[in-house]
């Protein structure tokens, strides 16, 4: 057993008392990086390939992402759960997807999202479910297709889903819009195993020309001395305040984080010019994170280190100046870019990772240079080791409880015990004058070659323990 301090404990054993000195207790650490990838069902972009597809298919398809990114060492998958206020997972707050039957609400006959969930957790990648918090409809149905079907809250609350061009949108300014945004992510959280819960970037809609958003009644309405803008902000506000709170009622070890458009707002930084998302999608990203509600952000930084107008450095450096509280900016990179144009070489994604190095992590639109292995990115851009993603912010400071410790021979079982609950096991080497990591164990026993290993939990916060010190002769 590997108590979590030193002392000393006796073994009775053929009627001789024997001393029996505790397993040491070592710090261990090693360079934490969130790498995620996004993996889009809007419009079968990335997954399903397309609908109406068997179900065997479509977790071939599952199995052949998961295992790509595992493969290029990516240790996160953000997928996409809800487009257009539907559920790629079994819910009885919203309709099945139209994405993966051809028909809103149309059973597919499994789960989606618990099957990721499994197979994603037993490869160690962690499953973030990215939710659009406001579009109802993303692209014209199919002539045959009726939309929407109940309990979409086009069906049970019409008055509430506005058209705006192509789109319909559930107005956020709608009391009812907000309240089922939050039993979402609520049921979300409370049913599945997720590692996290992810908005995008789209609060009220990118603009189209000049038409105005059709949110005037609601505005009225409110009674409201605030500006049209300024309310617009403060109702998107609301919801992220309140889904937050719901997230961390349910399981806090839940990360809760949004990827907002690459420019936050005008003149920021200075030399920036451009569509940005306080003034044009109502979205203050900096109140949200000064008042801690996310755990991290993921701006969308689009645009090549040889941009001018929207240069991904100095918009990069803007982002990490304005994280507060040790919360983190994990950048998006646009590697969907790859090979589209001469600027969009493996040279400038080499210089993006690096300027990225110091955020402890990024997230990839999107996953299709993985899956075809464009330009072999995999070994070009993601080789290396796998590591775990850096611990939430909130839980940085706390200490975990060191994993127990049964050993015969070159055989060790280990028990979680610290509160929250487990993600993995640390297997470190001693390596002449450093503990050097070998393994991120997903299992609770292994064989251990001999030398002299130091072996840690590692909590679903990402808070990882003492290890516990074994030799093997």
């Amino acid at each position: 057993m590997c108590p979590p301090r030193l002392r000393s404990s006796w073994l009775i054993l053929l009627g001789l008392v024997l001393p029996v000195q505790a397993k040491e207790l070592v710090k261990v650490e090693h360079a934490r990086q969130l790498r995620g990838a996004w993996v889009a069902s809007v419009a079968n972009m990335h997954w399903p390939a397309r609908a109406g597809l068997s179900i065997a298919r479509q977790q071939q398809d599952l199995l052949l992402m998961l295992d790509r990114l595992s493969q290029a060492h990516f240790n996160a998958v953000f997928f996409q759960v809800r487009p257009e206020g539907d559920a790629l997972y079994r819910s009885e707050l919203e309709p099945w997807s139209r994405f993966l039957g051809g028909r809103q609400g149309q059973d597919p006959g499994y789960d989606p999202l618990e099957y990721l969930v499994d197979q994603a957790h037993q490869r160690g990648l962690e499953v973030h479910a990215w939710l659009n918090p406001y579009r109802a409809q993303a692209t014209p149905p199919p002539p045959a297709t009726e939309l929407p079907t109940a309990p979409h809250l086009a069906a049970v609350e019409p008055e509430s889903v506005l058209s705006y061009g192509d789109l319909r949108w559930m107005d956020p300014g709608s009391p009812p819009v907000r309240a089922r945004l939050v039993k979402v992510c609520q049921d979300l959280t409370g049913r599945y195993d997720l590692d996290g819960l992810h908005f995008d970037d789209y609060f009220y809609p990118y603009p189209s020309g000049e038409l105005e958003f059709p949110d005037r009644a609601s505005y009225e309405s409110s009674g409201t001395s605030l500006s049209i803008g300024d309310w617009r902000r403060a109702q998107v506000n609301e919801a992220i305040q309140e889904v937050s709170a719901a997230v961390a009622a349910k399981k806090s070890y839940v990360r809760f984080g949004i990827s907002p458009f690459g420019i936050p707002a005008p003149q920021k930084p200075e030399q920036i010019t451009g569509l940005d998302q306080y003034e044009k999608l109502y979205a203050d990203t900096q109140h949200w994170m000064d008042e801690g509600w996310v755990d991290y952000l993921a701006p969308q930084l689009y645009w090549p280190t040889t941009r001018q107008a929207q240069a991904y450095e100095p918009l990069l450096q803007w982002w990490r100046e304005h994280a507060r509280d040790g919360r983190y900016i994990f950048p998006g990179l646009n590697l969907a870019a790859l090979g589209s144009k001469s600027e969009w070489d493996l040279a400038e994604y080499r210089r993006e990772l690096a300027l990225a190095q110091p955020c402890q992590g990024f997230i990839i639109w999107n996953i299709a240079p993985i899956l075809e292995n464009r330009q072999n990115v995999k070994e070009e851009l993601f080789a290396g080791p796998t590591v775990l993603t850096p611990p939430l912010a909130s839980s940085a400071t706390r200490t975990a409880a060191a994993p127990e410790i049964s050993q015969q021979g070159a055989r060790v079982s280990l028990t979680h015990t610290d509160a929250v609950p487990w993600r993995a096991y640390t297997v470190y080497a001693w390596d002449q004058d450093h503990w050097s990591l070998r393994q991120i164990l997903l299992a609770s026993q292994l064989e251990l070659p001999s030398g002299r290993w130091a072996l840690a939990s590692v909590s679903r916060d990402g808070v990882e323990s003492q290890g516990c010190v074994v030799s093997v002769p």
